[in-house]
């Protein structure tokens, strides 16, 4: 590679100082913000109250231990539940876009259920699962929290992840597929082997956002009887009068959602970078 030139070197001199007093801007404007925000919070006349009733230290010491351990159940529905909705939500996402009037029932009941769980209330479809299943005393019927809890967030989160795949699906040229199959690939095989990878790919960015809410709403195990993150706090809350259990379960939920909100801003980049690569900006 020749050298560059020195108007070249220039430029990207020039370049080079604008990010460093950007960055150096942005990191004052942040800790001037943060600064002021301390200064107005702590010197309120309700201030020590509020520190002794929500940031105890003590409370949130000895709670600390019992919570983290509620936070597992939560860790497992999100897991189960995670893997249950990728395949359903596929499932009733494959179903919508059918072609040909044969298809019609398969359609109209997809879309019957989407319509249905995303406008539903998360917290209703619990309590219609978690009391409703149980009442109707069938045998084999499971009555375990966990069960039903995760049963209720993949209904409800399977109706938005199949709107999610749809466009993917429908974002796909429909040139993909005459070119499918005119290379001899059926339906199935073209969905499979042309359709479903590139749409996964165009959808991924928007997946992961849906994961990041759904790391948060798991937390609603608790009004079942759970006892989860949400729940363990709620009951030292009851034996302390002190709501430092609260926002120790919080701030363990936003750890827990923090690396997933990044993972899925670098892939909303990188998408973004390919998408504009050959491209003059």
């Amino acid at each position: 590679m020749p050298a560059p030139s020195e108007l070249e070197r220039g430029r990207r001199a020039f370049r080079a100082r604008r990010s460093r007093r950007s960055t150096l801007v942005a990191l004052g404007s942040t800790l001037v913000f943060f600064v002021v925000a301390y200064l107005v919070v702590t010197r309120s006349p309700g201030w020590p109250r509020v520190q002794a009733t929500f940031f105890s230290l003590d409370v949130a010491r000895d709670s600390f231990p019992e919570i983290l351990q509620g936070l597992w159940l939560n860790v497992q529905v999100l897991v189960v539940g995670g893997l249950c909705v990728l395949v359903l939500g596929l499932g009733i996402a494959v179903l919508r876009t059918l072609r040909g009037p044969a298809f019609a029932p398969l359609r109209i009941l997809a879309t019957g259920y989407v319509d249905l769980f995303r406008g539903m209330p998360l917290i209703i479809t619990l309590y219609l699962v978690g009391f409703g299943f149980p009442a109707l005393q069938l045998q084999g019927l499971p009555t375990s929290p966990f069960v039903l809890g995760t049963t209720a967030i993949v209904l409800t989160y399977s109706a938005y992840v199949a709107e999610v795949f749809r466009a993917g699906i429908e974002s796909v040229h429909p040139s993909q597929r005459a070119a499918a199959r005119s290379l001899g690939l059926s339906h199935r095989q073209s969905m499979r082997i042309v359709v479903l990878p590139q749409a996964v790919r165009n959808v991924t960015p928007a997946l992961l956002n849906d994961f990041v809410a759904l790391q948060k709403d798991v937390g609603l195990i608790s009004v079942l009887g759970a006892i989860d993150a949400v729940r363990q706090a709620q009951i030292i809350v009851g034996q302390t009068f002190n709501f430092t259990p609260y926002v120790v379960a919080g701030l363990l939920f936003v750890l827990l959602a923090v690396p997933s909100a990044r993972i899925a801003d670098g892939v909303a980049a990188r998408a973004r970078r390919r998408q504009q690569s050959g491209s003059v900006l």
